[in-house]
């Protein structure tokens, strides 16, 4: 009981504020928790080593790291590969640790004040904004949710030949995978993301076997080009890139489960816990950088510089690479991969769903409810398409999806850097200096990358 209550007052006061201060900070107190049924159910040893406590807090970085990873990055990876060879590696790397910076903010976020990102908007902006956030972020979760779900079925449709109409409506059966394993405890659905995770890498660790990319050529990809600028076509799948791996709702997500984790209130344990679940989140990323830049390289290995360079989606990456490589197994492994990434990127859709609608208008559905309304709103409009337009509308539905989601970042973005630069919300969890520099930059590169997306989008 005393543990509850050391957590119940690191909700109210950032430590190194005293609780007059901390109004100053924060306008209200947060009604309940974040994820409150696994809110703090993870035990970190207090007396134990380094190896020990960083094991203890591994997981929560994984479950967002498969938002990089979901099927609506496999898109640009595959036609930036495709077209441009090795060069776009840069722009992934650079987007990675993009990503990085983030979700350390959104870790410092969480364990610092007590609150998820949903939860510090509600209590610093007025009610107007708050529900406009609110609206914005459901339909950025819909628009993510929406391309997983057409990367599933398409991963179905391609091992099965089961049609895309009834996959997608398959798709909506995972809201009980989620359940079973938030009940049986919240290590259970890590162990999963973790297990999809390890499928996925070691599917492109395969496929660049096979592929036998030149290693040279690779590591000059990494090195920023000017062409990838002066290139409009180059600069307009290097945008894509960018847009479809920072994703808005992993900064919710990530302020929140980083607090399923035990620790005291106490400056010190604070600090440490910020310590290992950056971490955590940064390993994670990193896995990501790989299975991204592992698509990108498969890619550019195999397509690029043949008459196949100008190669459409996913489906038709798939019905080449075993003819071009010589084994069936290549297009099997990439099909289940995408499978994988479309499943484990749902799961946390729905964690972070539930996130963001209790820490913005503190409506508290019951998880099944909540997960059915948000599939539903991502399989209605793919059915439509799927029925009107059937395969060839699901590539540009996996594009609108990722234009929607870069529609949205900026405000998740600037709010979260915000809130981790202001002493009085933070007391001395507070990013230092270095970091609010690097973060107010990234987010304005960010903005700005993502208004010339929009704008190639739509006006060009």
């Amino acid at each position: 009981m005393a543990s509850d209550q050391n957590r119940q007052v690191s909700l109210t006061t950032p430590a190194g504020l005293t609780g007059s201060e901390s109004a100053g900070g924060w306008r209200s107190l947060p009604d309940a928790p974040s994820l409150r049924e696994v809110h703090a159910s993870v035990l970190v040893p207090q007396d134990a080593g380094f190896w020990r406590k960083l094991m203890a807090f591994a997981g929560p970085g994984y479950l967002v790291a498969v938002g990089y990873m979901d099927p609506g990055n496999w898109a640009t990876d595959l036609a930036g590969g495709a077209r441009y060879g090795y060069t776009l590696l840069s722009v992934i790397l650079l987007s990675n640790l993009m990503a990085i910076l983030l979700q350390a903010l959104a870790v410092r976020l969480g364990i610092g004040s007590g609150r998820d990102l949903a939860q510090a908007c509600r209590d610093s902006y007025s009610k107007p904004v708050t529900i406009a956030l609110w609206v914005i972020c459901e339909i950025a979760i819909a628009a993510c949710d929406l391309a997983e779900v057409i990367g599933a079925a398409i991963a179905l449709n391609l091992l099965f030949g089961l049609p895309l109409l009834w996959g997608v409506i398959l798709t909506a059966a995972d809201v009980f995978i989620v359940l079973y394993l938030q009940n049986k405890g919240f290590r259970y659905v890590e162990a999963l993301v973790v297990g999809l995770i390890i499928v996925i890498a070691v599917s492109f660790a395969i496929e660049i076997w096979w592929a036998a990319p030149d290693t040279a050529e690779i590591a000059a990809g990494f090195l920023p080009r000017p062409e990838i600028v002066s290139n409009p076509e180059m600069l307009y799948i290097a945008i894509g890139i960018l847009g479809a791996t920072v994703m808005p709702h992993n900064l919710y997500l990530h302020s929140s489960i980083v607090q399923t984790r035990r620790y005291l209130d106490t400056l010190a344990s604070k600090s440490e816990a910020i310590k290992f679940a950056t971490i955590d989140s940064s390993v994670a990323l990193m896995s990501a950088l790989f299975i991204n830049a592992a698509i990108l390289i498969v890619s550019a290995a195999v397509f690029y510089g043949t008459e196949y360079e100008t190669i459409a989606d996913i489906s038709d990456a798939y019905k080449l690479l075993s003819p071009l490589l010589g084994t069936t197994a290549a297009s099997v492994l990439f099909a289940v991969a995408l499978l994988c990434a479309g499943q484990n990127a749902t799961l946390t859709g729905t964690l972070a769903g539930q996130i963001v609608m209790e820490g913005f208008v503190n409506i508290r559905l019951r998880p099944w409810l909540r997960r059915l309304i948000t599939r539903l709103v991502a399989i209605v409009p793919a059915v439509i398409v799927v029925i009107l337009y059937g395969e060839r509308g699901t590539g540009a539905l996996l594009l609108l999806s990722q234009v929607v989601l870069s529609l949205q970042l900026p405000f998740a973005v600037f709010p979260l850097v915000s809130f981790t630069s202001d002493r009085r919300k933070m007391g001395d969890l507070v990013s230092p200096v270095w970091i609010r520099v690097l973060a107010w930059s990234v987010a304005v590169i960010i903005a700005a990358l993502n208004v010339v997306l929009l704008f190639q989008t739509f006006f060009e």
